[in-house]
């Protein structure tokens, strides 16, 4: 069993990660301090050390000195807030294996975890190839073991074996290795930033950053900056030279999720870089040149957006080099069992619960029910389910009632050229509208992202039509 020390001051962050970390089988001890993390290690050996890089009483870099010093074999992995990037990458130099930003992606963490484990076995075999011990002998099945269910289940952490992601599967493996831009089509849930991180992951470039920037969560002035960073007072706030998604991902890859959503003035500056790979920071006059992999995705139909000019054609033609189409979980539903088990396996261990089975009732109906949300509705339910759970399998009574007793869903979706619903006869076409972002919203949880997808409408019309409406 590997061990993991993880040392970060912010009480919520260590035991997210710690609990991110033991579910995966792995043996972790969290510190909140270095001073009492560099004695625990006095005493035991570990294989990776998660450090934040700012702490009060000593920081990332002397801890990594320190421990470089007493185990050159140990891997340690930075933790650092997105502003501090710059001080992580001079770490690495120093001999830091990788880094992660803050706020964490667990996926990302797991990833990087499973990365430095398996550079460390290759370290020992180079150096002591006729002495390895027992420890990396371990660490090798375990290996071996993952790799086994990355070929049944697909990559990393997407899991499927049916038809449709069978061909995905191949696909991501005849392209990660290549330099060629992707452009990943799927609804909302499908998995669209984890196959980009596999394509990522699998690639040349798997060794340098990967920077996903969300569009639709961003304004056009700040997604600007975020994209191209700014020189010292190129606008008021801006009182140092910041670097931008492209520089923090130089040799790396860059994803652009909800491309769709990008305002068409940035689209113009956007394609310039790809095509030249240099561009200015907000305020400069220097050309800045780098090397970033693009991959973009959405859940709109991009083509049409070109066409009707929402969007721009030669920009579209640039990133659809390679189309990804993930198919919706109502298109693979042979592929929920293996969804179902290991959600479970995953959801028990990290909320500390004893659940380890579902019956075959309530998997029927987890297979009959469409699953708008897709996987992530998915997981979210299995959660719910596994959290509230009163025994160790699951069953009907488990069941939101939605699923346990289904029924049509969102019956007020219709569009004009459908007429109406009957819950929309005697309302004006506004409190129609707003009945209707408010079931949504209700049939999500308030997720945002999720209602948009079912409303058909972008996230920005969405957010501005539920400040409208006072929905907020």
């Amino acid at each position: 069993m590997q061990s993991i020390l993880i040392i970060d001051d912010d009480k919520p962050s260590l035991e997210a990660m710690s609990d991110a970390l033991s579910s995966q089988g792995y043996f972790v001890v969290s510190k909140a301090s270095g001073k009492t993390a560099l004695k625990e290690m006095q005493d035991k050996r570990f294989d990776i050390v998660l450090t934040d890089l700012k702490m009060p009483d000593m920081d990332g870099i002397e801890i990594l000195r320190t421990i470089k010093n007493m185990d050159p074999y140990t891997q340690v992995i930075l933790i650092t807030a997105y502003g501090s990037v710059d001080k992580a990458v001079e770490a690495m130099k120093l001999g830091a294996e990788d880094f992660i930003t803050k706020p964490i992606s667990l996926s990302e963490l797991r990833g990087k975890v499973k990365k430095a484990i398996e550079k460390q076995i290759q370290n020992i075999k180079q150096q002591n190839s006729d002495l390895q011990n027992q420890n990396a002998i371990l660490l090798n099945q375990n290996l071996v073991l993952q790799q086994q269910i990355n070929e049944n289940y697909g990559f990393s952490e997407i899991i499927g074996k049916s038809k449709p992601m069978q061909d995905i599967f191949n696909q991501l493996r005849m392209v990660a290795p290549t330099n060629a831009n992707v452009l990943i089509y799927g609804e909302t849930g499908t998995g669209k930033e984890l196959v980009a991180r596999a394509i990522h992951s699998n690639s040349l470039r798997k060794d340098k950053p990967f920077i996903p920037i969300n569009c639709s969560a961003l304004s056009k002035d700040l997604l600007e900056s975020e994209l191209f960073g700014h020189e010292k007072g190129a606008f008021t706030g801006a009182i140092k030279q910041r670097q931008g998604a492209f520089e923090l991902a130089n040799g790396g890859t860059l994803l652009l999720d909800e491309v769709s959503e990008m305002a068409i003035e940035i689209q113009a500056k956007f394609l310039r870089v790809i095509e030249s790979q240099q561009f200015k920071r907000l305020g400069g006059e220097v050309d800045v040149s780098v090397d970033v992999r693009i991959i973009a995705s959405t859940n709109r139909n991009l083509e049409q957006d070109a066409k009707s000019g929402k969007f721009r054609r030669d920009l579209y033609y640039r990133l659809r080099v390679v189309s990804v189409n993930l198919p919706p979980l109502r298109q693979r539903k042979e592929d929920i069992p293996f969804l179902v088990g290991n959600f479970i396996n995953e959801l028990s261990n990290r909320n500390g619960r004893i659940v380890s089975s579902i019956d075959h009732k309530a998997l029927n109906k987890l297979i009959a029910y469409e699953w708008p949300g897709n996987v992530r509705e998915l997981k979210n339910c299995i959660e719910s389910m596994v959290v509230m759970a009163l025994s160790q399998t699951l069953g009907i009574d488990d069941l939101p009632e939605s699923i346990r007793n289904p029924r049509r869903e969102y019956p007020f979706f219709i569009s004009a050229s459908e007429g109406q619903s009957s819950e929309q006869i005697g309302m004006s076409i506004d409190d129609a509208e707003k009945e209707a972002i408010k079931k949504a919203l209700e049939s999500t949880n308030g997720n945002k992202t999720q209602a948009a997808d079912i409303l058909k409408m972008g996230l920005r019309t969405l957010h501005r039509k539920i400040k409208k409406y006072g929905l907020g």
